[in-house]
């Protein structure tokens, strides 16, 4: 089913404009009440500006649809998932762009599993967007502030750390946004509080979000690691259901490797579908190499944590992610989770007695490269057909490597990936396609 407001991860769009608008997320509310018939919903956003007003917006639709609605404040989307089943709701929306600039904005929906919706579902929900209004009175279901619940998640995420993993002398960095309220509580919960913990990019004012901190911009994370002699530091996006880590030498751990370190510790615990690991088109194939070794079968799926979680469910994995820093550990989330990613990953080190400062040179990823180019049409006027015809004549020139090209699901881009064992053929091949694909876009 063809979608026409939702991406990759929800409807987005610069706040007060476009898909956008109050009016949009009023009639988005009651189309969601309409198609999940939930009489209980948990409402969570980021710290933007703009929050606020779409909050008011979507929880005004879905009230006027007869739905109780819990609002549970900046808390990040897993949070909202992990609301959505401790209060047994039906359903949850998170209001946030996640690693977009403040003034954009997005609105994502998540069913009584606490997961992402699938294509078809989304699209079931466009159909009920202008659907007019019933001539029947109904009373509106009652609106509730529940702020107490970005605690209760928190301390959740506190309960999964090993008491005895190392938690010295390690950085959070909030990225100005829906981790901002979690990671205190969470520090303040465990051992971190008498430690070296630093939390940075914590304060918010709804402008700056992402701003010169988070994943975004790891390079600040990684210099504030080298400089105060931490052994670590974790990032988090906008909407928190990412991370990437800084080592101690300020060099980034990615999604990869993340995966790398848990796919080993899940498979030492034995724990169900610890045999497989699933990951995206996007991720670097010495990953597939080292998991081969430990006897553990890499999946490859498309980009977006919602096919990660539903290749995990076809194949019965137990975890994915996302060279970006989304991972799913299905023992332990339903949804991607920075915070408890983070949690795991310590535990993790810990067991397999990991030098983190060595993981990077251990891994030695193949060279890749991710060109984007600017969209001047609609993604859907791309010829795709025509690209891929493109693409074969360059991928007889890099044996051993692989060329993925896609549109951006969240930014008007064509994303060209080039990988390959040679970093010189890599830089050659993908500065040949970036001047053929331009006037693609």
């Amino acid at each position: 089913m063809q979608r026409k407001f939702f991406g990759t991860d929800g409807v987005r769009d610069v706040a007060n404009s476009g898909n956008m608008t109050p009016e949009f997320a009023l009639r988005l509310g009651r189309a969601f009440i309409k198609f999940n018939h939930g009489k209980k919903i948990v409402i969570g956003r980021d710290t933007r500006l703009s929050g606020r007003m779409l909050e008011g917006a979507l929880a005004s639709g879905m009230s006027s649809e007869g739905a109780e609605v819990l609002l549970a404040g900046v808390i990040p989307t897993p949070g909202v998932s992990f609301a959505i089943k401790y209060s047994g709701a039906d359903g949850g929306a998170v209001i946030s762009a996640s690693h977009n600039p403040a003034e954009y904005n997005g609105i994502k929906f998540l069913g009584p599993d606490g997961c992402k919706l699938s294509d078809e579902e989304e699209a079931a929900i466009e159909d009920l967007l202008f659907q007019e209004v019933s001539g029947d009175l109904k009373l509106p279901g009652v609106i509730h502030d529940e702020p107490e619940l970005v605690e209760i998640y928190a301390k959740h995420i506190a309960s999964l750390l090993d008491k005895n993993a190392a938690l010295n002398n390690i950085a959070f960095d909030c990225s100005a946004g829906a981790s901002a309220k979690s990671v205190p509580v969470l520090v303040n919960a465990t051992e971190f509080s008498k430690l070296n913990t630093k939390i940075i990019a914590c304060e918010y004012d709804g402008l700056n979000i992402n701003k010169d901190c988070g994943v975004m911009h790891m390079e600040n994370l990684c210099e504030y690691v080298k400089k105060n002699n931490l052994s670590m530091g974790f990032a988090f996006d906008g909407d928190a259901d990412r991370v990437l880590i800084s080592d101690r030498h300020g060099r980034i751990i990615d999604g990869d490797i993340i995966l790398w370190v848990l796919g080993r510790w899940l498979a030492r615990k034995n724990l169900p579908g610890s045999d497989k690991v699933v990951v995206t088109v996007m991720s670097n194939m010495a990953l597939e190499t080292h998991l081969a070794n430990e006897g553990i079968k890499t999946l490859r799926c498309p980009v977006g944590d919602r096919y990660v979680l539903e290749t995990m469910r076809t194949s019965g994995a137990g975890l994915g992610g996302e060279q970006s820093g989304h991972v799913i550990a299905s023992e332990f989330t339903a949804t991607g989770d920075g915070l408890c990613t983070a949690m795991l990953f310590l535990n993790a080190v810990q067991e397999l007695n990991e030098d983190v400062s060595s993981l990077i040179d251990r891994f030695g990823r193949y060279p890749q490269r991710l060109t984007n180019l600017t969209l001047k049409r609609p993604r859907e006027e791309v010829n795709l057909s025509a690209i891929d015809e493109i693409v074969k004549d360059y991928q007889e020139k890099i044996s051993g490597g692989r060329i993925f090209i896609r549109t951006s699901g969240t930014e008007p881009l064509l994303r060209i990936l080039v990988e390959a064992p040679e970093k010189n053929l890599v830089e050659e091949i993908s500065n040949a396609l970036s001047s053929k694909l331009e006037e693609f876009c």
